[in-house]
């Protein structure tokens, strides 16, 4: 699987965790589907622009929050992704 795509998944999780909603109540929030947002937490797909804001939206919380310990490094070409805090 795709470190930066299991980043992001595991930071979304947390997030809603944290808030104690389901993945149904954070896909009527976003208005996205449940099983779109599965796929999200489990990292089989990627949110585009639209469904980041509509996710952190309904997160509450900032859009790059989502992305947190995910870089990308310029002088060597490639993305640095850190592992998620423990118990995420």
């Amino acid at each position: 699987m795709d470190m930066k795509r299991q980043r992001f998944a595991a930071n979304m999780k947390r997030a809603r965790v944290k808030l104690d909603i389901s993945q149904e109540e954070l896909g009527f929030r976003c208005k996205l589907n449940r099983t779109t947002i599965s796929h999200y937490e489990r990292g089989s797909r990627g949110p585009g622009v639209d469904a980041v804001i509509k996710l952190a939206a309904g997160l509450n919380i900032a859009p790059g929050a989502l992305f947190e310990g995910i870089a990308w490094l310029p002088d060597e070409e490639r993305f640095e992704v850190e592992a998620p805090p423990a118990g995420s």
